[in-house]
């Protein structure tokens, strides 16, 4: 269980729903393990945050586990779809934890946002990667055939094919550079997804594609407190086991962060 996540389903606010696929993953697998160690790591922080004056298990947190995953990456995000879809319509916050990026998809089309904000590294617009067209690397593509228009915050690596699709009207990039001087500005419902590898390596090593030259842990925090109240819906995806847990504990964080975040905001 994440820790504080201890509220009953039907009296929750916020549902934490692990989906540990590992099918797509182009470099290091293990996204696997990652609900898991998320939840191991997240017993590390205090009950109590400072910046709003809430306590975590406060906050009507409910663990759902994990949706068991199997290969067929279709057929399974159609059925973690309606089970984010259930806890939208029990007026409950999906609250994501991954598995390899692909699992956004499945939110997504569950929280039918107006906007997508993916912090990642990549840009993920490709049409398919080796012949898949729910590799973890269309995430972003398939986003927008739901949302009107997205952000990729952070990002720093794609296809030449995938920086002309983001060149379009319907796409912004924030490249880390420019982070900093980045304010949000975008109207309607958002659904803010993670990659953890938005983050430089030095952060997250485990990570299923690393990418030098990325965000700090600080950067990603305030990036996530900025955006979580416009939110219907929240992932943090790619963390692996392929390193001490510096991934995993920042996962843990970035998550505690949204839900205070959000619920400060209510």
């Amino acid at each position: 269980m994440f820790a504080g996540a201890t509220a009953d389903r039907d009296d929750a606010a916020y549902v934490v729903v692990g989906a540990p696929l590992d099918v797509s993953t182009s470099f290091q697998p293990g996204t696997r393990f990652g609900p898991d160690r998320v939840r191991q790591f997240s017993r590390t922080f205090e009950d109590y945050d400072h910046g709003t004056g809430k306590s975590f298990s406060a906050l009507s947190v409910h663990d759902h586990g994990d949706v068991h995953a199997w290969d067929d990456a279709a057929e399974y995000l159609d059925y973690l779809e309606g089970v984010l879809t259930d806890v939208l319509w029990d007026d409950g916050i999906p609250v994501l934890v991954g598995g390899e990026h692909t699992v956004s998809v499945a939110g997504v089309r569950a929280a039918e946002p107006d906007v997508f904000v993916a912090l990642d590294a990549h840009l993920d617009l490709r049409e398919e990667y080796d012949g898949n067209p729910f590799s973890h690397s269309t995430v972003t593509r398939h986003a927008l055939d739901v949302a009107d228009e997205a952000y990729v915050v952070g990002a720093r690596s794609g296809s030449e094919a995938e920086w002309e699709r983001a060149a379009r009207g319907d796409v912004t990039v924030v490249e880390p550079e420019d982070v900093a001087d980045w304010a949000p500005d975008f109207s309607g419902d958002v659904y803010l997804s993670v990659d953890v590898d938005a983050a430089d390596p030095a952060f997250a090593p485990g990570t299923g594609t690393p990418e030098p030259g990325g965000l700090t842990s600080r950067e990603l925090r305030r990036l996530v407190r900025d955006l979580a109240p416009a939110a219907s819906a929240f992932d943090v995806v790619e963390v692996n086991d392929r390193d001490d847990g510096q991934a995993a504990v920042l996962g843990a964080k970035l998550l505690r962060d949204f839900v205070f975040s959000h619920a400060d905001s209510a």
